[in-house]
């Protein structure tokens, strides 16, 4: 069982982070360094939480974070949960360096570090990594090229490291399905949007993710039909087309309704301009 451990949990103020949060802390004895953006968001833990601020998104950001558990935790961090992630939902159509790089600093790159400073932070010592990649990372869908693109950089990332990390350091990785956070709300740009199917609660991906690190898995798939899914769309091709094809269509009703928002808008203007005059 996990306690008595020094964890680090990164995105730990929603969604899946805050759920495996909670699962952890029903295990005797664990402190959690719980990072975020905005720590004031953990409130009513207790003081085997320590809220932590930081832009996970940039070098200084993590090195921060590092910096803080040593201090804490007298040198030790026994379990890191590389979490904290982003999305966009869009039509990859445009021309912005900065946003591709931003979500990529995020998702991917920091994650990436994260593995080297841990590998040091260790010194020999037994530890265990923990990503959050997301189903995603095994099947892109329309609407998510870029965010898809991040995790499927991370399950390369992970297949490659896995042979070369030395044997005090255990990775493990989650591949969760849609889960109902904020997630697709921050993505969208607050605009509803139906996430892909199937779904789960958070509190049933952090049960399982907690579950499967406490049996030393080295791969999580936390919804139950996530893996007979998959097999069946790759002996039964047509199944894969046409849940693709249910995708397409959702996107190009979101897209539509952009266009929509945007001649709305376009509209005002004109209207407010001709009353001035």
């Amino acid at each position: 069982m996990i306690s008595h451990k020094n964890i680090v949990v990164t995105g730990a103020s929603s969604g899946i982070g805050k759920s495996i949060m909670e699962e952890l802390l029903k295990q005797e004895g664990n402190r959690i360094l719980a990072a975020c953006r905005r720590a004031e968001a953990i409130t009513g833990y207790g003081d085997n939480v320590i809220p932590f601020s930081c832009d996970l998104s940039t070098k200084e950001g993590v090195d921060a974070l590092f910096k803080k558990a040593e201090e804490v935790f007298d040198e030790h961090i026994d379990l890191y949960f590389c979490n904290a992630g982003a999305p966009y939902y869009e039509r990859f159509d445009y021309e912005d360096w900065d946003r591709i790089k931003h979500l990529f600093e995020l998702n991917t790159i920091s994650h990436i570090y994260t593995y080297s400073k841990y590998l040091h932070h260790l010194n020999g010592r037994e530890g265990r990594l923990i990503y959050t990649i997301s189903a995603m990372g095994e099947m892109a869908l329309p609407g998510y090229a870029l965010y898809a693109a991040t995790k499927f950089a991370m399950k390369g990332f992970q297949q490659a490291v896995r042979d070369e990390a030395p044997e005090n350091l255990q990775i493990s990785c989650v591949y969760p399905v849609s889960t109902r956070t904020n997630f697709f709300n921050v993505g969208t740009g607050g605009r509803k949007l139906t996430p892909p199917f199937p779904v789960q609660a958070p509190e049933k991906v952090g049960k399982a993710v907690v579950k499967g690190v406490n049996k030393l898995k080295e791969h999580i798939y936390p919804c139950p039909v996530y893996l007979p899914s998959k097999y069946l769309m790759s002996v039964v091709p047509p199944v894969k087309t046409l849940y693709v094809k249910a995708q397409k269509g959702k996107l190009h009703r979101f897209v539509k309704r952009l266009e929509e928002e945007k001649r709305g808008v376009i509209e005002d203007i004109k209207l407010k301009h001709e009353l001035r005059k």
